[in-house]
C-alpha cells in the first residue's frame, strides 16, 4: 500500500478518535509538501475544523499528534497555518527502495483470472495505401495503452480491423488495370503497400483531369465529379465487388496481399503486434443484415432512393446515412457488424478506440446506434481520441502523395540516429552490427518517445531532428541515462564491488537520495493512472522527471568512488533501481533501451 493511502485511512482514524466523526476518504485532501517547508505530504485541515470547532492550527495539531503517536511511518510533522506538513521516516523510504529493488515487475499489477477483459482496436488502415505518420501515432498510441492497461491487471486483446473493401480500395483497383501494365511489388521493386498506394495517387491524378474535360464541355463542377469515366469505373467495380464478380474478386485479393505483405514489414519495424485481425469484407454483412433488421423494426427509415437513414434528431444530431441507394454499405455499417461480431468473439468488459479526433462524431453516432439496436455494450464504447500530427511544413494528403511514408520516416530516423551517433562519438567501438542495432534502438526510441510525451488529445507537430536530441525531454536523453547506469554497475562489478540489496533502515538519508526514493515510490501511482487517464504521456513524462533527477544526483555525487561503503552501496541500489524503472517505463511505452550507448 502506497504511503498516501496509509495516511488518508489513519487521517480518517484519527477524525473518528479525536471528534467522533465518520468522514470518507475524499474529503481526505493531500498533496506534496512545497518545497520551502519541511515534510513529505501536506494535509489540507480546512475542511475539518467544522468537525473539531477549533482553530485551523489546532486541529492540524491534534491530527499531527494523533498519526505520530499511531502511524510508524510519520516521523514528526509541523503546521502551517491550516497546512499538516508530515515528515515520513527513513525506515519507510528505504522499505520502498528494498521492495522496488528485488521485485522486477515493480509497478506492474499481473492480471487475474478474474480481470476485466479489454479489447483495444488500434492501426485501422486501408488497403489502397501504405501506413504513414498518422499511422504511427496511431499505432504507437494504440500498442502502449494497451501495455499499460495490462501493467494496470487487466486481460487485454488488442485488434486491428483492415478497411480492405469500399470505393476508395476501388479506386486504386480501377488505377492499376487501367495503368497498370501489369506492374507488381516483384516486377517493379517497390514494396506491395507503396506500389498500391502509388495508383491510389494516379487514380486522383487522372481523374481532377477528366473533370476538367468534362467542365470545359460545359457541365457543372458537381455533375463532372459524378461522371467522370475513373469515377464511374470505380463505383462499377464496387458494385461488381459486392455481387462477387470473379475477376474483380482475384484483382482485389492479389493487390490486398501485396498491401498486408508491405503491413507486416511495417509493423515489425514500428515493434507492435495485434492479437486478433478484423476484416471489413468480411464483417460488413454483419453490419448490413443489423441495419437492415433495425429497418424492418422501424428503428431505422428509407428514402424514396432505397438508402436506409438513422433519425438521430432526439439525440440533437442529424440524420445518419447507413445503406446507400444502390445497397452498398458505409464505414458506420461496418462497425456495427464489427462490434456484433467481437462481442460474440469475446468476454469483452471494456471496448476502447484509438482513432483520431475527426472522427468523435462518428463513435458518438456508433454508440447511439448500438444501443438502439438492443447491443448493452453500445453505451460502454470507450472512444479513445487523438489529436492529429503535422510535419514542419503542413498536413498529409494520401490521395496527392504528400503524407510521409511510416518505412521512409523510420529509415530517415535511422540515418539521422547513424551521424548524430557517430558525430557525438556515443557508439565508438562498437562492431558494425552492434553500432546498426543500436542506431535502430535510438532512433525508434526517439520517434515513438516524441509522439508519445505529448497529450494524446493534443495536436502535435514532429520534427525529426528534434526527436533525436541527447538533451532534453527526448527519448535518446533516457536511454543514454539508461545505459549511464548500467556502466556505473560494471565498473562497479569490475571492481570487485557487491551490492548488498537490503539497505539498512537505520542509514541516513541526503535530500537527494531521499529525492530519488520518492520519485521512484510515485512508479506505480504513474502507472495506476495512465491507465485510468488512457494516457501514455504520464507515464513518458514520469520518466523523464525520474531521469532528470537522477542525472543531478549522479553529477553532484560520487557513487563508485564513495569512501563510505554503507552510503555508496545505498547509492548503487537507487542507481540499478532508477534503471530498472526506466526500463519498465519505457517498455510501457514500447521503447528498448540499450545496455551500452
Amino acid at each position: 500500500m502506497s504511503i498516501e493511502l496509509i495516511i488518508r485511512d489513519q487521517i480518517v482514524n484519527a477524525i473518528a478518535q479525536c471528534y467522533q466523526q465518520q468522514v470518507d476518504t475524499n474529503l481526505v485532501q493531500l498533496q506534496s509538501t512545497r518545497k520551502e517547508f519541511e515534510g513529505d505530504i501536506t494535509l489540507v485541515v480546512f475542511p475539518f475544523v467544522k468537525m473539531s470547532k477549533k482553530s485551523p492550527e489546532q486541529t492540524a495539531a491534534e491530527i499531527g499528534d494523533y498519526l505520530q503517536q499511531n502511524v510508524d511511518e510519520v516521523e514528526k510533522y509541523n503546521v502551517v497555518k491550516g497546512f499538516l506538513n508530515l515528515v515520513i521516516s527513513s525506515k519507510y523510504w528505504v522499505s520502498i527502495l528494498n521492495s522496488a529493488n528485488v521485485n522486477s515487475k515493480y509497478g506492474i499489477t499481473e492480471s487475474t483470472e478474474s480481470s476485466k477483459l479489454v479489447m483495444v482496436e488500434y492501426s485501422s488502415p486501408n488497403t489502397n495505401k501504405p501506413l504513414h505518420l498518422g499511422h504511427i501515432r496511431n499505432n504507437l498510441l494504440g500498442f502502449s495503452l494497451g501495455e499499460i492497461l495490462k501493467a494496470n491487471g487487466h486481460k487485454v486483446v488488442k485488434t486491428n480491423i483492415v478497411n480492405d473493401r469500399g470505393i476508395h480500395i476501388c479506386k486504386s483497383m480501377y488505377a492499376w488495370k487501367m495503368w497498370g501494365n501489369g506492374q507488381t511489388p516483384e516486377s517493379s521493386g517497390i514494396k506491395g503497400d507503396h506500389l498500391v498506394g502509388d495508383f491510389y495517387v494516379k487514380f486522383d491524378q487522372e481523374y481532377k483531369k477528366e473533370i476538367a474535360e468534362l467542365i470545359a464541355q460545359g457541365q457543372t463542377k458537381e455533375d463532372a465529379e459524378q461522371n467522370a469515366p475513373a469515377m464511374l469505373g470505380a463505383r462499377d467495380m464496387l458494385l461488381k465487388w459486392e455481387a462477387k464478380d470473379p475477376e474483380t474478386i482475384a484483382l482485389w485479393t492479389m493487390m490486398n496481399q501485396w498491401v498486408y505483405d508491405g503491413f507486416d514489414v511495417t509493423y515489425k519495424e514500428l515493434g507492435v503486434d495485434f492479437d486478433k485481425i478484423y476484416y471489413e469484407s468480411e464483417t460488413y454483412l454483419y453490419g448490413k443484415n443489423e441495419v437492415l433488421r433495425g429497418l424492418n423494426e422501424g428503428i431505422f427509415y428509407q428514402k424514396e432512393d432505397s438508402s436506409v437513414w438513422a433519425d438521430l434528431t432526439a439525440e440533437g444530431l442529424d440524420h445518419k446515412l447507413l445503406l446507400r441507394s444502390d445497397g452498398t454499405s458505409v464505414y458506420m455499417t461496418q462497425d456495427i457488424g464489427t462490434a456484433k461480431e467481437r462481442f460474440q468473439d469475446y468476454p469483452i468488459d471494456k471496448m476502447v478506440y484509438v482513432v483520431g479526433n475527426e472522427q468523435n462524431y462518428h463513435f458518438q453516432v456508433l454508440s447511439i446506434l448500438l444501443d438502439k439496436l438492443g447491443f448493452e455494450f453500445g453505451k460502454g464504447l470507450h472512444h479513445f481520441s487523438y489529436g492529429m500530427v503535422e510535419l514542419p511544413q503542413g498536413k498529409m494528403k494520401s490521395r496527392e502523395g504528400t503524407v510521409v511514408d511510416a518505412d521512409d520516416l523510420m529509415a530517415g530516423m535511422i540515418e539521422v540516429s547513424r551521424k548524430t551517433s557517430e558525430e557525438l562519438g556515443k557508439l565508438e567501438g562498437y562492431t558494425p552490427e552492434q553500432a546498426a542495432e543500436t542506431h535502430k534502438m535510438i532512433a525508434l526510441g526517439a520517434l515513438k518517445y516524441f509522439i508519445l510525451k505529448v497529450d494524446p488529445k493534443k495536436n502535435m507537430l514532429f520534427n525529426p531532428e528534434e526527436s533525436i536530441d541527447f538533451n532534453g525531454n527526448t527519448g535518446p536523453f533516457i536511454q543514454y541515462t539508461y545505459a549511464r547506469i548500467r556502466s556505473v554497475l560494471r565498473k562497479a562489478a569490475d571492481r570487485g564491488i557487491e551490492i548488498n540489496h537490503t539497505v539498512s533502515g537505520e542509514l541516513p538519508l541526503g535530500s537527494k537520495e531521499l529525492q530519488l526514493i520518492k520519485s521512484i515510490s510515485q512508479f506505480p501511482v504513474a502507472v495506476k493512472e495512465a491507465g485510468e487517464n488512457y494516457s501514455p504521456a504520464l507515464i513518458a513524462n514520469y520518466v523523464y522527471e525520474l531521469v532528470k533527477e537522477f542525472n543531478q544526483f549522479y553529477h553532484e555525487f560520487p557513487i563508485i568512488i564513495e569512501e563510505n561503503a554503507d552510503v555508496r552501496n545505498l547509492r548503487l541500489v537507487i542507481a540499478e533501481t532508477v534503471g530498472q524503472t526506466i526500463k519498465t517505463g519505457m517498455k510501457l511505452l514500447g521503447i528498448d533501451v540499450p545496455e551500452r550507448m
